[in-house]
C-alpha cells in the first residue's frame, strides 16, 4: 500500500493549529525585517527527549561517545504528559528524540500512544533500530506512532560498524521487516518508515546500494543526510569527498569550514524548540549539552518561558550577529532526500 505522508499529517491538522502556524510565521518574518525578537504562538514542532542513554558508541554523537555532560536517564511519564497537554492544541509535529536511543525508555510505547492517539499529534521518532524485535514492532504499530526514522549508515556490516560502533546491521534489517510485517498484518497505515543514511567518506560508495536496499525492505522513503562534524582535527576523515553530501569545504588554509553562509536569522528559533529528559527548554537541537536553558517545564508552563528574558536575549544576539553564538556556527539543515 502506497503511503502518503501528507495525508497522514493532514488527518491531525486543525483550525487552531493552522491559526497558530500563521502567528508563528508572522512573528518570524517580523524578526527578519524589523529584528522582532518575540515568538507569537507556540512552536510548530517540538523535540522531547525520551532518554539520554544509548546502546551504541557513535564517534560524533555526544551520548554515544561519552561526552554528554548532563543527566543520563529517562523522561518521567507525568512530565511528558504535562508537556504534551500544553502543546497539543497547537503542535504540528512532536519528535520523540534528541540524544540517546528512544526505545531504551521502557515506557516509550506509552509516550507514542499518549501523543499520537490520545492527543492527536503527528508523532515522529528516530532510532538506531536495534530494539525492533517482533514484540516491539507490534507494539510500535499499535501505539499509533505516525513516522519512524531508522538509521542505516552502511549496507554491509564492515562499513556499517565503522560509525555505528557495537551495532549489528542484520538486527536492523530484521527490525524493519518486523515493522513492515505487523503494519500489513494489522492493516495499519502507520508508522511511515524512513531509512536514514548519513553520508560519510567511508560509505559514500554505497549510496546506490542503500537505494536498492530501502526498496527491498519496502521502506516508504530514503533520506540521505550530511554528517555534522564537531572536531575537524580529529574526524575530518569522515567528511565525504562528494561535495553534494558534505556540509563543509576546504578554505584557503586547507582547513575545513561550513559551506553555508550564516545569515542573521534562523527559522528554527520560531518554528521549534527542544525539551530535554529533565524538562529543560532549549532553543534548538544543536544545543546538545543544554548550554542555553530558558526555563524548565517541571515547575512552569511553556507560556511563561516562550518569551522570557533569557530566550529574548538569545534571539536578539542571533538577529544581530549569529556567528557570536557557538552552537550556530556549525548549523545547517543538511538533508538530501530521494525516494
Amino acid at each position: 500500500m502506497k503511503r502518503n505522508l501528507y495525508i497522514l499529517f493532514l488527518k491531525k491538522l486543525s483550525f487552531k493549529k493552522l491559526l497558530n502556524t500563521c502567528r508563528v510565521y508572522a512573528s518570524y518574518y517580523l524578526s527578519v525585517f524589523f529584528k522582532y525578537s518575540k515568538r507569537r504562538g507556540y512552536p510548530l514542532s517540538i523535540s522531547v527527549e525520551p532518554t539520554t542513554t544509548c546502546n551504541l558508541q557513535c564517534p560524533e554523537c555526544p551520548s554515544g561517545n561519552g561526552e554528554l555532560t548532563r543527566f543520563r536517564g529517562d523522561i518521567d511519564l507525568s512530565l511528558f504528559k504535562k508537556i504534551t497537554d500544553e502543546f497539543a492544541p497547537y503542535l504540528l509535529n512532536l519528535i520523540l528524540y534528541f540524544q540517546g536511543e528512544p526505545f531504551l525508555n521502557k515506557e516509550i510505547f506509552k509516550l507514542f500512544e499518549y501523543a499520537s492517539v490520545t492527543k492527536k499529534i503527528f508523532t515522529t521518532t528516530s532510532t538506531n533500530g536495534h530494539y525492533l524485535n517482533s514484540e516491539n514492532a507490534e507494539k510500535t504499530v499499535k501505539s499509533g506512532l505516525d513516522k519512524i526514522i531508522i538509521s542505516i549508515d552502511g549496507t554491509t556490516q564492515d562499513i556499517y560498524e565503522q560509525y555505528r560502533k557495537n551495532g549489528q546491521l542484520n538486527t536492523i534489517i530484521k527490525g524493519i521487516n518486523n515493522l513492515v510485517y505487523w503494519r500489513k498484518k494489522l492493516q495499519y497505515s502507520t508508522p511511515y518508515i524512513v531509512i536514514q543514511f548519513i553520508v560519510f567518506r567511508f560509505n559514500e560508495h554505497q549510496i546506490n546500494d542503500i537505494k536498492k536496499l530501502s526498496k527491498e525492505l519496502k521502506a516508504d522513503k530514503l533520506e540521505l543526510k550530511s554528517a555534522q562534524i564537531y572536531d575537524f582535527t580529529k574526524n575530518s576523515h569522515l567528511i565525504p569527498t562528494n561535495s553534494k553530501y558534505s556540509r563543509y569545504k576546504r578554505n584557503t588554509d586547507g582547513n575545513y569550514e561550513i559551506k553555508s553562509r550564516l545569515k542573521n536569522r534562523c527559522k528554527r528559533l520560531w518554528e521549534s524548540t527542544v525539551i530535554t529528559n529533565t524538562g529543560d527548554v532549549l532553543p534548538c537541537c544543536f544545543d546538545k549539552d543544554a548550554q542555553y536553558i530558558s526555563g524548565n517545564l517541571k515547575d512552569k508552563d511553556f507560556a511563561e518561558i516562550n518569551n522570557n528574558e533569557t530566550i529574548i536575549s538569545f534571539r536578539r544576539k542571533l538577529l544581530k550577529n549569529r556567528k557570536q553564538i557557538d552552537i550556530c556556527r556549525n548549523c545547517t539543515e543538511g538533508l538530501y532526500n530521494t525516494k
